[in-house]
C-alpha cells in the first residue's frame, strides 16, 4: 500500500503554522460551526471555495459536484442545502462555476462516457433550452458561454427549491448567487445579482 506520509506532514506543519499564529483558532473552530455561506460549486481541483474568497475554515459550509449542479432528485445537494439554511441558519448560498469546466464541456460533446452521462443530461437540458444563443459560436465562445447559463440555471433550480422556497416563506433572511471563477486569473464575477425572495 501506497502511503501519503508527505500530505500528513504537511498537514501537521499547516496545523501548527495556524496554532503560531493564533493559539486558540482550533479549540475556537471546534465548539461550532457558524458559516454564513452554502457554496455549492464544481468538484474540480483548481477552485476551492475557501481560498478563492479568502476565508478560513469554519467561514463556509461546502457541497461541490461535477459542474455545480442542482438537481431536485439529488438527495446529497439538497440534503446539504438544507442543513445550511434550516439549521446553520446561512445567509447566503452561493452557486459558482468556472470557465473551462469540463463538466459542460463533455455535455457539448456527443461522447459516452458512462455512468457520468446521466449527470451531463442535466447540463445538456441546458444546451437544448439555449440552442439559439449558441448557434454560430466557436467552441470555445460555447463552452464560455454554456459555463454561464449552468450558473445561472442552477441558481435558477436552487430558488425553486422547496428548501429555499419555505425559507423565504417563513421570512428567512437568505440571498442567493450566481458567481463565475475565471481559471486564467483567479478572478470571480457575478453573474447573478442577489435573488432574496420567489
Amino acid at each position: 500500500m501506497r502511503r501519503l506520509d508527505h500530505l500528513l506532514k504537511r498537514n501537521k506543519e499547516w496545523a501548527a503554522a495556524i496554532t503560531a499564529e493564533d493559539p486558540e483558532f482550533f479549540t475556537q473552530l471546534s465548539k461550532q460551526q457558524n458559516p454564513e455561506y452554502l457554496w455549492i460549486g464544481c468538484s474540480d481541483s483548481r477552485v476551492p471555495a475557501n481560498q478563492i474568497i479568502d476565508l478560513a475554515p469554519g467561514s463556509v459550509f461546502v457541497h461541490r459536484n461535477i459542474a455545480n449542479v442542482v438537481v431536485h432528485t439529488d438527495l446529497n445537494c439538497l440534503s446539504v442545502m438544507q442543513y445550511a439554511v434550516e439549521v446553520l441558519k446561512v445567509k447566503h448560498i452561493i452557486v459558482c462555476g468556472h470557465y473551462g469546466c469540463g463538466g459542460v464541456q463533455a455535455a457539448l460533446g456527443d461522447q459516452s462516457f458512462g455512468l457520468i452521462d446521466n449527470w451531463l443530461q442535466h447540463i445538456k437540458d441546458v444546451t437544448r433550452v439555449n440552442a439559439d444563443k449558441l448557434k454560430g459560436l466557436n467552441s470555445q465562445d460555447q463552452l464560455n458561454l454554456m459555463c454561464e447559463l449552468n450558473v445561472i440555471q442552477q441558481v435558477k433550480n436552487v430558488c425553486r427549491s422547496s428548501i429555499v422556497k419555505n425559507a423565504w416563506d417563513n421570512g428567512a433572511d437568505l440571498s442567493v448567487h450566481g458567481w463565475i471563477y475565471h481559471l486564467d486569473n483567479g478572478v470571480l464575477d457575478e453573474l447573478v445579482e442577489a435573488v432574496t425572495s420567489n
